[in-house]
Order: structure tokens, then sequence, then C-alpha cells
């Protein structure tokens, strides 16, 4: 699994610098593309986690979003979807700040939906003509949470991002 996610990660920026040439990743009417595979860990078992996303600027800078994650490999299955907005600052072309916000709707195969909202704030790094790196923090609610059922009713987390965009 982690010899793939090098793999990816040293040939995803390569494919999406054919895309195009000169256009401004978070400018308005650009659309971006996500993929994530990873790992997590819940209700004391350890899942394989697939995810696509779309984000799409409404103008220079705001863009809304899409994610879907499948968490598999384990039981209960997991599925999350989670629409987002976000702010990119544009001080710069190679380093651009972000702040953003997001709801998520967990269902839980068997069980209830889980609901949560959060923020998060970070940093974009230029990987390439279409590719950026991000890095950040998030901070997730749950909401209706019982602390004495889940042990924690909300959490902050990095996140890694490898984005491609045309």
């Amino acid at each position: 699994m982690k010899k793939f996610l090098l793999i990816l990660l040293l040939i995803l920026p390569t494919l999406t610098s054919r895309i195009s040439y000169g256009v401004d990743f978070f400018g308005q009417g650009s659309t971006q593309f996500s993929l994530l595979v990873g790992s997590g860990s819940a209700f004391n078992n350890d899942y394989l986690i697939l995810g696509v996303g779309v984000n799409y600027y409404l103008l220079d800078g705001l863009g809304i979003g899409l994610s879907y994650e499948n968490w598999s490999g384990n039981s209960p299955s997991i599925n999350q979807t989670s629409p987002s907005i976000q702010y990119v600052f544009s001080q710069g072309y190679l380093v651009r700040p972000y702040i953003g916000a997001f709801y998520r709707n967990i269902a839980i195969a068997n069980q209830s939906s889980i609901n949560s909202d959060g923020a998060r704030a970070g940093v974009y790094f230029t990987a390439g003509p279409n590719s950026v790196i991000g890095v950040g923090l998030a901070y997730e609610s749950y909401l209706n949470c019982q602390s004495a059922v889940f042990g924690g009713c909300s959490e902050t987390y990095p996140e890694i991002a490898l984005l491609f965009g045309f």
C-alpha cells in the first residue's frame, strides 16, 4: 500500500502538468479534482479509505466542493459525504493560505447516521502548473453527540492534500 501511495504521489504531478498552462488554480471557473487513498480506524477496527472530491471556484479564491469517502475492509462499512466551502487568499503564487468550513454526513451500516461540521485552515504550495500540495489542520465537531457512547465529540487532525485541476 505504501509503495502505491508513493508512486501515485510521484506520477500525479507530471500527469497534471500536461492539462494546461497559465491558468490560475484558484481563479473563477477553475475546477479541481482530488483522490484519497489512506487508512483509518473506527470501532476498534482498521479500514482502507478510498475517496474522490471536486471543487469549483465561483469567484477568484472562493470555492465550493463535494467529497465522498468509502471506508472498507472491516465491519461496519462507513460512507462519508461532505459539502464544503473555502477561501484561498491570493497573496502570492507559490504559497497561498486558505480557510474553509464543511458539513459531513457519516453513514454507518446498520446504524443511525452521524453528522458533523467543522473548519479547516492551512497553506497550499504550488507543485506544478496545475497541481498544489496542501498542508493544514481541521477541527470537526460531531452533532447530537453522546460523549459516553463515542468517547469524545470533537477532534482536531492534520490534513495533507495533493490537488490537480484544469
